[in-house]
């Protein structure tokens, strides 16, 4: 069985809260002074930087922090960074 947007939501306006949350959204950040782009779904990015403002920190300087803090793979290589920010709002989201 595939699931499309409106099986997922509460009805008709479940669906389309649905669709604008898992859309994925590109932006630049500076991380340790140079530029790269994270693409991550607009649920992410909120809840990242919702995660940021309590800490008191920019959304670039917590994206630095989970950059510094990302595990690497096999070869010593880091592993995704939008992975990496995923796991981490995912670790720190409010119960």
């Amino acid at each position: 069985m595939r699931l499309g947007p409106q099986s997922l939501g509460s009805g008709p306006a479940g669906g389309k809260e649905m669709t604008a949350n898992t859309r994925i959204a590109k932006r630049s950040v500076m991380i340790a002074g140079h530029a790269t782009s994270v693409s991550l779904e607009a649920a992410f990015w909120d809840a990242l930087k919702d995660v940021a403002a309590a800490r008191g920190q920019s959304i670039n300087a917590l994206i630095g922090d989970i950059d510094r803090d990302r595990e690497t793979d096999g070869d010593g290589k880091p592993g995704n960074l939008s992975s990496a920010v995923r796991v981490f709002v995912l670790g720190n989201k409010k119960t």
